[in-house]
């Protein structure tokens, strides 16, 4: 009974990590996408920056 309790929180472990990384992909494209369309429309002053950094 443990080992298949043991097993069973394995996987569930698992698929959390793996549910977790797949929703920073996601994340990470997004912020991707963001980045590079502001990089596109930023002002035509050539210093201008569309973010605060």
């Amino acid at each position: 009974m443990i080992p298949l309790l043991l097993v069973l929180l394995l996987v569930l472990l698992l698929f959390g990590a793996g549910f977790a990384l797949k929703a920073l992909w996601w994340v990470a494209v997004i912020v991707l996408v963001l980045w590079l369309v502001g990089f596109v429309a930023r002002p035509k002053g050539g210093t201008g920056r569309w973010y605060r950094w």
